[in-house]
């Protein structure tokens, strides 16, 4: 066996695990989050949504995509961003109060499709295209930067306009 293919052997599990544990993070993060750990909460999240920009680079780098990843990775941002938007409205309740219409428009949408999906294939839709990425890590972007460094509006703005 060659050193490439060594390489992709041990590689093609890794997006799939960085998944999983962002899987096995949400819980932990709804606990954190009721129990107003707020520090143990970021130090968790801001990983947690690292990782949702690594694994799908590597599976596209190392030419390692499966449809099981790819259902692994829907289903984990999903939980992810249930996660932090309870995170948000726990910790900083006055980003969605401030933004109410935004927030519940976004909130509101991203609930519809998961519903509509849910109801026509019977699973959660797996949208990979460059505009949905976009929105997504934006919307993790914000959410980082929120817990890390504070409410920024204007980030808040691009982020929704894109989701």
């Amino acid at each position: 066996m060659s050193a490439k293919q060594a390489t992709r052997g041990w590689l093609r599990h890794v997006p799939n695990a960085l998944s999983t544990a962002r899987i096995a993070a949400a819980p932990l993060l709804l606990l954190l989050a009721f129990a107003q750990q707020r520090a143990v909460f970021t130090w968790l999240l801001v990983p947690a949504l690292l990782t949702d920009l690594v694994d799908g680079w590597i599976a596209r780098t190392w030419h390692v995509e499966s449809r099981r990843g790819a259902f692994l990775d829907s289903v984990a941002d999903s939980l992810l961003l249930f996660a932090a938007i309870v995170g948000v409205w726990r910790f900083h309740p006055q980003v969605i109060t401030g933004h109410a219409l935004l927030c519940g428009t976004m909130i509101a949408l991203w609930v519809l499709e998961n519903v509509a999906a849910l109801l026509r294939y019977g699973r959660l839709s797996s949208f990979h295209t460059y505009l949905s990425k976009t929105a997504g890590y934006l919307l993790g972007i914000y959410v980082g930067v929120l817990f890390v460094f504070g409410h920024s509006p204007w980030l808040l703005r691009v982020a929704t306009g894109f989701s």
